[in-house]
């Protein structure tokens, strides 16, 4: 007999887009006012923070073996320093964050792809339908968005590399993961990511940042929401399901994160990119719905 999901699990798909797409607009707000990599260590100094204190609290199990330990820093790494760091490169030189969106909502049809030889899950005919919609929902949105500036080349290395982070961290964490106290695996894996960025703060950056309180509201949200709630969904929901179906929820960050800026910042959302997101939406059904 199956056991039912826990209720936040359910809830889980729904909570980790809304979080992770306004990661998007809050981070477009956050660096106005302190350079890329600055307000990545920040940020993670504070979840290190946090989650140092939670482990004195509450004294949660650490991983058993060196390759336990090894596996939460490097998915921490990949995904924190790969995945965040490049990201906020590509946004330093020059790339729309529309087009780092649309270049992330790859990830889905790479997984998909090295999934089944990499950790056994099947892809089915319907997943393949559903993902294919999705990246093309995904295109259309950001198309219908973007500029018409042509990314740089470096520009557009950085957005390739943040792609490889997200991809091959999912990847890792659904093969080599365990089931982690969230606070373990969130203080190794912040650690981790703190380390990997902090040497590129101190080599390309002044380190100068304007402490208002647009950017205090920004840095909070970025800490708590995004840091700490989103990624522990990612996470768990890694561990609870097929990492092709998870990866799928990614083809509606682009669409979602439109919506947002639409109503945070201004930003119009043309009548192409309502069908472009229908379409991602149709996909990611498609991918992810239970047969049977």
């Amino acid at each position: 007999m199956t056991t039912p999901k826990p209720l936040w699990l359910a809830l889980a798909p729904a909570m980790f887009l809304c979080l992770w797409s306004m990661g998007y607009v809050v981070a477009k707000i956050g660096l106005q006012y302190a350079e890329p990599m600055t307000l990545l260590v920040l940020r993670y100094a504070a979840v290190v923070v946090i989650m140092a204190v939670l482990f004195l609290v509450l004294r949660p199990p650490l991983p058993k073996t060196r390759a336990d330990w090894g596996h939460v820093a490097f998915v921490g790494l990949l995904i924190q320093a790969g995945y965040f760091g490049m990201c906020y490169f590509a946004f330093r030189a020059g790339v729309a964050a529309g087009t780092v969106a649309l270049i992330m909502s790859l990830q889905p049809i790479i997984v998909a792809i090295i999934a089944p030889r990499w950790s056994g899950e099947a892809i089915s005919a319907r997943m393949w339908i559903g993902l294919t919609l999705g990246l093309i929902g995904a295109g259309i949105v950001i198309v219908a968005r973007s500029s018409t500036a042509t990314p740089s080349v470096i520009g557009f290395l950085f957005s390739v590399l943040g792609l490889a982070g997200i991809t091959i961290g999912s990847l890792w964490e659904k093969r080599f993961g365990l089931s982690h106290h969230p606070v373990t695996a969130n203080l190794v894996g912040f650690t981790a990511g703190l380390l990997g960025v902090l040497p590129a703060m101190l080599l390309t950056e002044t380190m100068e940042v304007n402490w208002t309180w647009e950017f205090s509201a920004a840095f909070a949200y970025l800490v708590i929401g995004n840091s700490v709630i989103a990624v522990g969904l990612l996470l768990a929901m890694i561990r609870a399901g097929d990492v092709g179906k998870v990866s799928a929820l990614f083809y509606l960050v682009p669409p979602m994160a439109a919506v947002l800026a639409w109503f945070l910042l201004g930003e119009i959302m043309p009548p192409l990119a309502w069908a472009g997101m229908a379409v991602a939406a149709v996909g990611v059904y498609l991918a992810t719905r239970k047969v049977g």
